[in-house]
């Protein structure tokens, strides 16, 4: 494990959660949690608990819409990082693997180390690790090698990021893995981007599937990174947001539930009024240019009625086409 002994390991673990380091440090503070949180011991050398055959039909049923929308995404993820010896894991909110991609050759030392679907990878069962840490304190991250908790562990890295449902809950975390001692810092950066862009398309591909009936409108990316899909009924009501849609445009899930009007959302977000008017005005003019200026088809088309569409015309001063 890099170089080091299993007792050294164990004795750096020990000796960082009995200072203050927890205040200063998000890695020594999981450490900490997994110490004296869940009674774990850095030195336990049992494989990850495993789930029995109905506790894990169960919990693929729990998930199974948006492991569905994850197919296209795990398997492109896994053609980049597939031929360097990765595993690509899918995991639900409690840390366990429902789906995964890997390749034949390295399939038993994948599932000997318990990277496999059905183990448990939560960090109240396994402490530091990829899948359980991100889960915890919801965000994206890498667990390198000697940051395990667990000894056993320490031969793996992780990158891994949170997936959240059409409601902005935490649902999932998709995870990247690798058992290679030459893994250097910058694939693993490569790694993390790729990990953190795949977890963006299944929210969107879940959230599209949800609301596959409704007008979904992609906002613009701010200077944060922020943006996220919203969807808009046929009465110009806004019934649902992603996670980064809520915080970009400042929404709670309360006020989704009572369907806000759509311009009243999207006029009075920070910074974004410019760029929703001109992608709103571009897509009325997409809609009278392909429908050659029928009123009737075009509202068709943008989901909206007759009336609506005339308001809207009205408002960018648009004309339709003769």
């Amino acid at each position: 494990m890099s170089g080091q002994s299993a007792g050294h390991h164990e004795d750096c673990v020990q000796a960082a959660i009995n200072t203050d380091a927890a205040a200063k440090s998000a890695l020594v503070a999981s450490w900490h949690r997994s110490s004296n949180l869940h009674r774990l011991d850095p030195a336990e050398r049992k494989s990850p608990k495993r789930l029995t055959e109905a506790e894990f039909r169960r919990a693929r049923q729990r998930i199974e819409p948006l492991q569905m929308a994850a197919q296209a995404s795990l398997d492109r993820l896994y053609l980049a990082v597939g031929g360097v010896g990765c595993c690509v894991l899918l995991a639900d909110r409690d840390g366990v693997p429902v789906d995964r991609r890997g390749a034949a050759s390295d399939d038993g030392t994948f599932e000997d180390w318990g990277l496999w679907t059905g183990s448990v990878w939560s960090e109240e069962s396994e402490g530091t690790n990829g899948i359980g840490t991100c889960l915890a304190e919801r965000r994206a991250l890498t667990i390198h090698r000697d940051q395990h908790f667990y000894t056993r562990n320490t031969l793996l890295s992780c990158t891994t990021a949170p997936i959240y449902d059409h409601e902005g809950n935490l649902a999932a975390a998709l995870d990247v893995s690798s058992c290679r001692a030459d893994l250097t810092e910058a694939f693993t950066n490569l790694i993390s981007i790729a990990v953190a862009d795949a977890a963006r398309r299944i929210e969107a591909e879940n959230f599209r599937r949800v609301f596959q009936r409704d007008r979904v409108l992609l906002l613009p990316e701010t200077h944060s990174g922020l943006g996220g899909l919203i969807a808009i009924d046929s009465d110009d009501l806004v019934i649902g947001a992603t996670r980064s849609a809520q915080v970009a445009l400042g929404i709670s899930r309360e006020s989704l539930a009572r369907r806000l009007p759509a311009m009243d959302v999207l006029c009075g977000a920070e910074h974004m009024e410019g760029s929703l008017d001109r992608a709103e005005r571009a897509a009325l003019q997409r809609a009278l240019a392909r429908t050659s200026g029928n009123i009737s088809a075009a509202a068709e088309a943008l989901g909206i009625s007759r009336a609506t569409l005339h308001r809207k015309l009205k408002r960018f001063e648009l004309r339709r086409a003769h």
